[in-house]
């Protein structure tokens, strides 16, 4: 027959062979223990009072915030003494230094494919989104370092399209409108051409008209007319240049009929 003994009675022998439990200093018996990451009581505390002071800062700049703005609005302080006006001025300086440092490289850009007028120049700034100030001060910086002469380029419109193309002074002087040159920098240079209007439009109908054999006079003076007007050509020269040419051809101005 088996016999169990009470618990409570096993326990005591059990216990009776072990060394007695020494607890520290602050724990006591049924004590819950704690994690090494979990925060104490006193440490909430302080957690909650940082949490409590910090709303609080952020309700004072908060209110402080809108007392300024309301201020500022009402015309009682200044706009540029407001809080970070000077840190918006630095960086809207350094805004407009980069942009006007990019329509500076833009404006160089297209100098390099060819000359440009100084209201040209002025366009192709106004495209970069340059200020207007900015832009007249960058005009002025490179008609100081020659990038910009109107007065080469109208000599380069007289040799491209006068000596080259064999345009009129007609001709030349709508280039130079076309290219915006200022008006008494065109005006001094087209007194410059020679004035050989009348021999330059003899010499294009006399090589013309060799193209026309098959052309009647009619045809050939419509014709005539028409290349000599499209090349600036004055109506006197053109006139006196269709009738050279009619007479170079030996066969006086007398019309003449083909039958095939």
């Amino acid at each position: 027959m088996v016999r169990f003994e009470p618990q409570d009675d096993a326990g005591e022998r059990t216990d009776a062979g072990l060394a007695p439990v020494t607890y520290l200093h602050g724990a006591a018996p049924g004590m819950k223990r704690r994690s090494p990451l979990e925060a104490g009581p006193d440490e909430v505390d302080s957690v909650k009072v940082e949490l409590d002071d910090s709303t609080e800062v952020d309700r004072f700049t908060a209110a402080a915030a809108s007392k300024a703005e309301a201020d500022i609005a009402a015309g009682a302080v200044p706009a540029d003494m407001a809080p970070g006006a000077d840190d918006d001025d630095s960086f809207s300086s350094a805004d407009a230094l980069d942009q006007r440092e990019r329509a500076e490289k833009v404006l160089l850009h297209r100098l390099r494919g060819r000359s440009l007028s100084t209201v040209e120049a002025l366009l192709v700034l106004n495209a970069t989104g340059v200020d207007s100030g900015e832009a007249s001060e960058i005009i002025a910086k490179f008609i100081e370092l020659n990038y910009l002469d109107e007065t080469k380029l109208a000599d380069q419109i007289i040799h491209s399209h006068n000596v080259r193309k064999g345009l009129g002074r007609t001709g030349v002087e709508a280039e130079m409108r076309r290219r915006k040159l200022d008006p008494s920098v065109m005006m001094d240079k087209l007194e410059e051409l020679p004035d050989d209007e009348a021999e330059r439009a003899i010499e294009l109908a006399t090589k013309r008209i060799g193209q026309m054999e098959r052309f009647d006079d009619q045809t050939i003076d419509r014709r005539l007319t028409g290349f000599l007007m499209r090349k600036g050509y004055s109506s006197s020269a053109v006139r006196l240049a269709i009738k050279a040419a009619m007479d170079s051809r030996g066969g006086g101005a007398a019309s003449r009929v083909r039958f095939r």
